[in-house]
Order: C-alpha cells, then structure tokens, then sequence
C-alpha cells in the first residue's frame, strides 16, 4: 500500500474479488476428517500489505509480544502483491492463517467458502465501531475484525486561509459557504479546492446531498440526490474554484495540497504522515467535512483480519485478531504509522493523543463506505473513468450507467 490508501485498496479489493469468484476452498492439503477447523497450537503465518517500514516493524513487534505472551509461534510475511499472494495461497491450499481483507474483497471469499465468518465469536465485538461490523458483514455473518479505519475531512492551508482574510468562524459548514471560500482562496495560481478525481472523494458530497450507490442492497446510484451531488461539483469545477488533482498537476490531493497548488483538500487521516515527510513548511487545519442538502456525510476505509477457513489453527488466529485489534496495541498502531482504532473505547485515548484531528474520527458517527458486494470494484473503477471528464459531462448519464452496472450485480 502507499499513503494514498483508498485507490489503493480499491486496486487490490478488485483483483481479490475477481480472483476470488475463481478459487474454491477445497484442496486445503489437510484431511478431509473436518478437524482443520477444530485444530489449534501450531505456528500461525500472518500475510499483511505494508504502507512502509513503520506499518511492517509495528506488526512485527505486536505479532511478537502475543507470541511471547501465548507461546504460540507466529510468523509476519509482508506482501509485494497482497491480492495476487492471497490469491496464490488459497489456490494452493496453503493460504496464510491470517491476513489483511479489503471490504470490496470480503463478498467474493465469503461466497466460495474461502474465509470464515469468526466476527461473532471475538470477545471484543461490541467494541467496534457499528459501521465497520457492518462493513464486513455479508449475508448477516460478521466476518472479521476491523483492524482500524480512516475516513475523509477537509484540510486547509492556514496561512493561505489567513492571508486571505479568513478566520476559524469561516470554517464551511454548508455546500455554500464551502463554494464561498473555494472561490476566495482561488488565487495567485491556486485553486481553492482540489481532490481525486474518483467516487472515493466524490463519494462524500454524494452520501452529504443524502444520496450513496446502494440502498439496503439496491442500486440507488441514478438518485436525484447523487445527480445533485455531482451537478455541484461540476458547477465549481466550471468555474475553476474546485479542481482535480491530476488536472492542476499532481498524483492526489495531498499532492495538491503539499505543493500548494491547492488551498484546501478532501482527504484521509493519512495525509497528516504524507504532510510531515515531503511537506513539513505547509500549516494546516482540519475540519470536518460541511454538510450537503442532506446533512453531514464522509466516506470510510478500513480492511480487516482475515482469517482462512482451511485454517488449521483458527481458535490461535481469532486470538491474536482480538489482541491486535485490543484498545492498547490499536493506539500503538495508530501512534506508529497513523490509522484510527477500529474500536470506541479507544476513542477517548485517540482524541487525546491526537487533538487536532478529531475531525476525523468525528466522521465515524456518519460514515457511509464503499458497496461491499462481489463485482462492486469493477463498478467503481468505470465510474472513476468516467468521473475524470465530469467537468465537461453529464451527471444524469454518468450515473445511469452506473445504476446499470449495479443493478447488474446486486441482488
């Protein structure tokens, strides 16, 4: 993984899934007796994709601490390619105990048997935030443990945001007074406001106008709110306030951001590293997103603990999950490489510890996430092409063809 997690994970959650609706959870290399699943004691193997060296050494050490502590062996082995390893390791039957699982993922492996559904069974699975149960909840079986999660606010450049006049009561609360200072803060060759060209940041004014790709499993892409949604991104991209990154010259938002090609962005908690390494001069606030036609709306992105249901050793590898997704090893986590804990009573502690970014983790009370269902990445990667020319497009057409798209595959 690289900072910019949410195209990310949609990269890989796409080919998991597509993966996945080709693999079987037979061929495990156990015997057919059924006690794979009953069996426990043996080293676990522990597959991960790693954002860099402070995400990997952090596993690492807490893997170790539990082993120490349960004198059970584990084993941390960090990815090139997580979809395609994960993929190899269920083909092969020899799939890892444990492991990192993209939401979009989640539906393909549940439905060939390759994963088991351990989510009730965690001692800690009332501590979860409820958005992220549901997250990987398929066919009303929790499948697995968040392992943390991140959702999106709004950063703003202060010194640009104060040279131009503006002060901490004109923080946008509403889609209006967020156009206002957009075209305030366009200036001097900056664009007031610049993000992804893709449904993982657009996505929010869409859940913020009341609107969202899925409705209690129905394709609801085509609503009047989305169209409302898109129409006002596009009416501030016309008139040059808004932009995407790519089209000012940058990868991502942060990008944009960082480079002051931009004076305020829509992005993740995990800007805060990306700002602190490559753009450490930049001073910067967060705030929440403001509130559509709607009301308050953001998008959240999160894995989870995978764990195979050819495991031999399920009851040690649901063991583990609790003590790595534990209030005390989360905070660890999020101090070491920058992730919100999955879990509320680590809240309090998170807040605390970080309290110029409780924007974030106030966007967890309404947060809507990305459609879990198998074929969804493939959705949202067309939507995504078709995003990049909204400017110049049709709201109304590009989302009728995602309404098609989904209608194609949900139930």
């Amino acid at each position: 993984m690289t900072r910019h997690y949410p195209r990310t994970w949609l990269g890989a959650g796409a080919l998991l899934a597509t993966g996945a609706l080709t693999l079987t959870a037979c061929g495990s290399g156990f015997d057919d007796s059924g006690d794979a699943e009953q069996t426990s004691g043996g080293s676990l193997t522990v597959l991960i994709g790693s954002s860099g060296d402070a995400e990997t050494q952090a596993v690492e050490d807490a893997v170790a601490a539990w082993s120490e502590e349960s004198g059970v062996e584990a084993q941390v082995q960090v990815a090139n390619d997580l979809p395609q390893q994960l993929s190899q390791g269920f083909a092969a039957g020899s799939p890892a105990d444990l492991f990192y699982l993209a939401p979009e993922a989640l539906a393909g492996y549940a439905a060939n048997g390759s994963i088991a559904a351990y989510g009730d069974d965690l001692a800690n699975k009332d501590d979860f935030y409820p958005s992220l149960v549901e997250n990987f909840t398929v066919d009303g079986s929790f499948y697995c443990a968040p392992k943390d999660f991140s959702t999106l606010a709004l950063v703003i450049n202060t010194d640009v945001w104060s040279a131009a006049g503006l002060t901490d009561a004109d923080i946008p609360q509403t889609w209006d007074e967020l156009a206002s200072v957009a075209q305030t803060l366009t200036a001097d060759g900056r664009v007031g406001l610049a993000f992804g060209a893709e449904y993982q940041r657009l996505g929010a004014f869409m859940a913020q106008a009341g609107g969202g790709l899925l409705t209690d499993g129905a394709a609801t892409a085509d609503s009047p709110a989305n169209v409302e949604a898109l129409q006002y991104v596009k009416t501030h991209l016309e008139d040059g306030s808004f932009a995407f990154a790519a089209d000012i010259g940058a990868g991502w938002g942060g990008e944009a951001f960082g480079t002051q090609k931009a004076a305020m962005t829509i992005e993740g908690n995990w800007i805060t590293g990306a700002l602190s390494a490559d753009y450490p001069d930049v001073n910067y606030t967060v705030a929440e997103l403001p509130a559509g036609p709607g009301g308050k709306g953001t998008l959240q992105f999160t894995n989870c603990w995978g764990m195979a249901a050819d495991s031999p050793n399920q009851e040690n590898a649901r063991a583990l999950a609790e003590f790595l997704t534990g209030t005390d090893q989360q905070l660890a986590f999020s101090e070491a490489f920058g992730p919100m804990p999955s879990i509320e009573s680590a809240a309090d502690a998170w807040s605390s510890a970080n309290p110029d970014l409780t924007a974030f983790l106030a966007g967890a009370e309404y947060a809507q996430f990305p459609p879990n269902i198998a074929g969804a990445a493939d959705v949202i990667t067309d939507f995504n092409a078709q995003l990049e020319s909204l400017k110049t497009g049709d709201p109304q057409a590009i989302l009728a063809t995602v309404q098609s798209n989904l209608e194609a595959i949900a139930e």
